[in-house]
């Protein structure tokens, strides 16, 4: 089997990269700027505008569709557009199987990126290859960096009762990995991480980590999306979960180091 992976990268792209060499996967790996010194197979293309693409599916059986614009205006254009212009040439292309990560709570939370990704979902379901979609829970750092640019004016600024479940990126990577080997699902599955947490007992995990005395300045999100926040809206029920605490990535970041 040759798997070609999108965003290969970025954070998990990376994990995922080295996930299937160890499991000696063939890969190809694609992004609009391929990194220099790399001993992968690497095509440069571009989801916003098509470029690329039918070099990079063409000879692949499969395609872990990792790529995303989360922030700025190309978000719709690279998320759906690019999703239907990359499904369509591996269609074209003969591939077998498309797997694409995705968020969960992408059907509750009102966040707009949260809706492209939603819309990307169905263009996969839609396209004319068998395909599997993977859910997963933020990841850890993603909640590190949540909680240092909140605390840039000083108190960690944060709505207390919003609910948490980070996920390791390498057990994201390594149910990527299983599915790819299982086949098609032709539907969607959850990946969360172990424990579900309020983000004051996150907070204060971080702080405690970093050796930091900034107070928890408490602010409510207003409306729906607080609402769904609160909810566990970005958290999952489904099993089996990850394994890789919130404690573990902290003491992986900061242990020792009494960083303020």
């Amino acid at each position: 089997m040759k798997v070609l992976i999108t965003g290969a990268s970025g954070n998990l792209g990376r994990a995922v990269l080295g996930r299937l060499r160890d499991d000696r996967i063939s890969v190809r790996a694609t992004s609009r700027r391929p990194p220099a010194g790399s001993d992968v197979e690497w095509v440069v293309s571009d989801l916003a505008t098509g470029d690329g693409l039918t070099e990079a599916v063409t000879g692949v059986d499969a395609v872990l569709h990792l790529a995303s614009a989360p922030r700025g205006r190309q978000t719709y254009q690279v998320d759906v557009l690019g999703t239907r212009r990359l499904v369509v040439a591996a269609g074209t292309a003969g591939v077998r199987h498309i797997v694409y990560i995705s968020i969960v709570g992408v059907d509750r939370v009102p966040i707009p990126y949260y809706r492209h990704k939603l819309a990307a979902e169905q263009v996969i379901a839609a396209g004319p290859v068998p395909w599997s979609v993977l859910r997963a829970t933020q990841f850890p750092q993603f909640l590190d960096d949540m909680l240092t640019a909140s605390a840039r004016l000083g108190p960690v600024i944060g709505d207390r009762a919003v609910l948490a479940q980070p996920v390791d990126p390498r057990e994201v990577a390594a149910r990527l990995a299983a599915r790819l080997v299982a086949g098609p699902l032709g539907g969607v599955e959850e990946l969360g991480g172990p424990q579900v947490l309020r983000f004051d007992e996150a907070a204060r995990a971080w702080r405690a980590a970093r050796g930091s005395r900034r107070p928890l300045l408490p602010v409510r999100i207003p409306g729906r999306l607080g609402r769904e926040l609160r909810a566990g809206g970005l958290a999952t029920e489904a099993l089996p979960r990850g394994v890789r605490t919130w404690a573990d990535h902290l003491a992986d970041t900061y242990g020792g180091t009494g960083r303020k």
